[in-house]
């Protein structure tokens, strides 16, 4: 009885290390691009330098898919510190990236989206966490969902509606709400399978690849909803 509460308490602080350490990962991350998206706002020049050279663009959203997509299929091949510094530098990019999002709105609107996001985001966190539903079964509709939100981005960038964008934005809030109580559940799994005496290099890799999968539904989350509630200048 004894050997089982122990084993019991020991696989929780394995499960509570992981989890805190991919939220710690996950916030450094967002802190990194919120900076460098308002640092980048902020320089007219660099600006200009960025957003008005189109090849330098095209590198920039090349390198940009590409290293994510690289981290993902690699994680287990590279190491724990190449795999931190390529998280850094993706969430730099998307700061960089970003930086258009101060161009476009208001600086009131992005905080007050931001909170929005935020109190949404934990929501959900806690909700995969704590379901016993197996969410696996949203995957398909998720991933459909997904690219429908896509192609249509994709085509507003044409026809530019402002009906459309806001339908966008409310069936993307809904894909990505879906996908973050999908991912926590996916993470709480991942934790709860974790050997014990697990090297550290293959801890941290593992927390920054769940830290990826949250920072992405937090960034894509956010950028729904401020298609929402984001005041133009």
């Amino acid at each position: 009885m004894e050997k089982a509460v122990a084993g019991r308490q020991g696989t929780g602080v394995i499960v509570n290390e992981f989890v805190r350490s991919v939220y710690n990962w996950m916030a450094i991350g967002l802190a990194l691009t919120g900076f460098v998206a308002y640092y980048v706002s902020g320089r007219p020049d660099l600006v200009r330098v960025i957003f008005g050279n189109a090849v330098l663009m095209i590198v920039f959203i090349l390198a940009y898919f590409g290293l994510v997509m690289y981290l993902s299929a690699r994680i287990d091949k590279i190491s724990a510190g190449t795999a931190t510094f390529l998280f850094l530098l993706y969430s730099g990019l998307t700061g960089v990236l970003l930086s258009s999002v101060f161009l476009v709105y208001t600086t009131e609107s992005i905080s007050s989206t931001f909170f929005i996001c935020a109190g949404t985001f934990v929501g959900c966190s806690i909700y995969g966490w704590t379901t016993k539903r197996d969410l696996t079964s949203w995957s398909g509709f998720l991933m459909m969902g997904l690219i429908g939100v896509v192609i249509a981005i994709v085509v507003n960038m044409f026809i530019q509606s402002s009906a459309m964008n806001m339908i966008i934005g409310c069936i993307g809030v809904i894909v990505f709400v879906g996908l973050t109580a999908y991912d926590t559940q996916k993470l709480k799994n991942m934790a709860l399978t974790q050997p014990a005496g697990l090297d550290g290099g293959v801890k941290r890799k593992g927390a920054i690849l769940g830290a990826l999968s949250l920072y992405l539904d937090f960034i894509n989350l956010f950028l729904m909803l401020l298609r929402i509630f984001g005041q133009r200048r």
